[in-house]
């Protein structure tokens, strides 16, 4: 059995959460990583995520929905399967369907509560069991800063980001005992693909809400989420962590 510690991605074959991989793939973590879509290129991403490590890691990719419970079961069968243990859980998996709530269908509001709030229930219920087990155990769920804000056109968003904090932190509390620490990441405005194709009018007002006056990048989140689920974070728990260039204080 391979000694390495675990990690379950969701969501990591590309933006922040392929940084997310990165980030323990650099530390020597065997990775599981979900995906949806036929066409990932998953050779090429493993490829990528191992560049900037000299570490024999291993990755397993499967594919998966996490919005279908029996999905998410199967998934973390085979990670177990395949490496032993979990050690690690990364719910980053999510989607966004902006629009005024006057003009929002049932649909948009379903779907991204689903894929973001249900996601995070169906893979945590799921993943919890062998960290009991073993008495060990770091979850770190990404939510958002406007789950602490609110934003205009985010309803759904907002919502389902809100329901992760207060599902992180009722999970800390029950966990606790058995050592498994839970917290939540919630970035600010990040340079991603969806906000590389913004004017740069629209830019420099974002960055005027900033007092870093500048958008954070995908490895800064990253590094946050690799803080609080490394060994090292032996007392941080039910929190969440900023990752905003102090837009929210």
């Amino acid at each position: 059995m391979n000694e390495k510690r675990v990690a379950l991605i969701t969501g990591g074959t590309r933006g922040i959460g392929k940084k997310i991989a990165e980030e323990f793939a650099k530390h020597g973590y065997n990775l599981v990583i979900n995906y949806v879509s036929e066409n990932t290129d998953t050779y090429q991403i493993a490829k990528e995520i191992k560049q900037n490590t000299d570490e024999d890691l291993e990755i397993l990719f499967v594919k998966n929905d996490v919005t279908d419970y029996q999905s998410c079961e199967e998934l973390v069968k085979q990670a177990i399967e395949q490496f032993g243990t979990i050690d690690v859980l990364v719910n980053n998996a999510g989607i966004t369907k902006d629009s005024l709530l006057m003009r929002m269908s049932q649909e948009d509001f379903n779907k991204v509560l689903d894929v973001n709030l249900k996601g995070t229930f169906n893979m945590t219920k799921n993943v919890i069991p062998t960290m009991m087990k073993k008495r060990y155990g770091k979850i770190v769920n990404i939510s958002s800063v406007v789950g602490v804000s609110g934003n205009a056109g985010q309803a759904n968003y907002a919502a389902s980001k809100a329901g992760i904090i207060g599902f992180t932190k009722s999970v800390a509390k029950e966990l606790a005992s058995r050592n498994i620490l839970a917290n939540c990441v919630a970035p600010g405005f990040i340079q991603t693909d969806m906000t590389s194709v913004l004017k740069d009018e629209v830019k420099e007002k974002i960055n005027e809400q900033i007092p870093l006056k500048k958008m954070g990048t995908a490895e800064e989140v990253a590094k946050a989420v690799y803080f609080l689920a490394n060994e090292e974070n032996t007392y941080i728990t039910g929190q969440v962590l900023n990752v905003d260039g102090g837009m929210l204080m």
